[in-house]
């Protein structure tokens, strides 16, 4: 009997899923469940951040049964790490899902993310830096066929947004602030290993990408076939960036390709993506839509 399985990442700003019987995908969701609300902080899961995620995972779980999925890996990241009270939430998706969820470290992280994202891509394009813009974490790796280097730093589009955005639209100097942070962190990781400065395709994952590259499009609708792979040029990434930095909330939700649950943290994940993309004199940036779930899948299948 066919193996068929799931992999789920329970992000800071996200939980998705993967259903792949492993030769194609069967189902891909993604809720925008805030697990990380307030993490920053407190460095404490909130009842009704564990609460929303637990409903997500219940959703889930029905999607996985409905598959007759087998094989299940379940993973939490940047905001789990951070938090003191993780267990709490730990035992709840377990207790759903059945099966215990792995912490990943910000290397393992980066690590299934480039396994995910350069699957599909030609080595000849490489080497690669792929770099995923999460909610608490951006992790950078770097390699062709395989991943050479990987690490994780603590910036991402919900903890800029809580950390240094105050107002709506962001002060100037809120947005001067997260774009300081941003280019000592990408200094940091850049001085760890020099050779990242030879990649010959930047490779970019998660919402904050994926949002660029969809308000650019203009899609009124989230459309994969679209978006995966797309070519994000530095002036559009600009473009984008300048128009939602400027805009109070209510007038940049309507932006066809931004998604409301993203409205309040986009502009704090656009500052990392224009740091990096500014700072490495990068021209253009792969957009992919394959990344750790993709990863984790191919982790399972070879088990």
């Amino acid at each position: 009997m066919a193996e068929i399985y799931a992999a789920i990442d329970c992000g800071t700003n996200s939980t998705r899923l993967l259903v792949h019987d492993g030769t194609q995908p069967l189902e891909r969701l993604m809720r925008i469940t805030r697990l990380g609300e307030g993490v920053n902080e407190t460095r404490t899961l909130t009842a009704g951040a564990i609460e929303r995620t637990s409903a997500v995972l219940r959703e889930y779980r029905e999607v996985m049964d409905r598959h007759g999925v087998t094989k299940t890996r379940l993973t939490a990241t940047s905001a789990a790490r951070d938090a003191t009270n993780r267990d709490d939430f730990f035992g709840a998706a377990e207790q759903i899902i059945g099966v215990a969820p792995t912490l990943l470290s910000g290397q393992e992280e980066g690590r299934l993310s480039f396994l995910g994202a350069t699957a599909e891509l030609d080595p000849a394009l490489g080497p690669f830096l792929v770099v995923d813009i999460g909610g608490g974490s951006t992790e950078f790796s770097y390699g062709t066929t395989e991943c050479e280097f990987a690490r994780s730093v603590d910036m991402g589009c919900v903890r800029f947004t809580e950390k240094y955005i105050e107002h709506d639209p962001p002060r100037p100097e809120e947005l001067l602030a997260c774009l300081s942070v941003a280019e000592a962190y990408i200094d940091e990781v850049r001085r760890e290993y020099p050779a990242m400065a030879e990649a010959r395709t930047f490779v970019g994952l998660a919402g904050t990408v994926a949002t660029a590259a969809a308000v650019e499009i203009g899609l009124e609708s989230y459309d994969r076939d679209q978006i995966h792979h797309f070519l994000l040029t530095r002036p559009a990434v600009e473009d984008v960036f300048r128009t939602l930095a400027t805009e109070p909330r209510a007038d940049r939700i309507h932006n066809p390709g931004l998604e409301a649950g993203r409205a309040d943290v986009i502009v704090g994940g656009l500052c990392v993506l224009v740091q990096l993309m500014r700072q490495l004199d990068l021209a253009n940036c792969v957009v992919s839509e394959s990344d750790i779930l993709d990863g984790l899948v191919m982790s399972m299948r070879h088990d």
